[in-house]
């Protein structure tokens, strides 16, 4: 087996971290990518999605991938949370370090009434 990457190590980290700690409350995941951020809520028992938001809006202009943005989806996804009845969920943040983008959509997911 070939060695994994950086990335792939931290994913595989603080996915077995969430496992332990989840408590069957629905997950918050992270995604970003160099034109955008994705965030969903998911349910691991039934392996549905349940809530999601992103920066890529169908028939709009992109707003872009910076923290203003994540700030937006951050909001948008507590949103669309609340409304599904979900208050409390685990924080996912795959791979990716916790600062930048993926903290201002953690911090404004907070904002909105998430907890974790």
């Amino acid at each position: 087996m070939a060695k994994l990457s950086l990335f792939e190590r931290r994913r595989r980290r603080v996915r077995t971290a969430l496992k332990a700690r989840s408590g069957g409350r629905p997950r918050l995941s992270v995604h970003r990518s160099g034109r955008h951020i994705y965030a969903q809520i998911i349910d691991d028992a039934a392996g549905k999605t349940i809530a999601a938001a992103s920066t890529l809006v169908k028939g709009e202009k992109s707003i872009g991938a910076n923290v203003d943005a994540a700030t937006k989806v951050g909001t948008e996804i507590a949103e669309k949370a609340k409304a599904a009845g979900i208050t409390t969920v685990v924080f996912d943040r795959g791979g990716f370090l916790f600062h930048g983008r993926v903290k201002a959509l953690a911090d404004a997911a907070r904002e909105g009434g998430l907890e974790f």
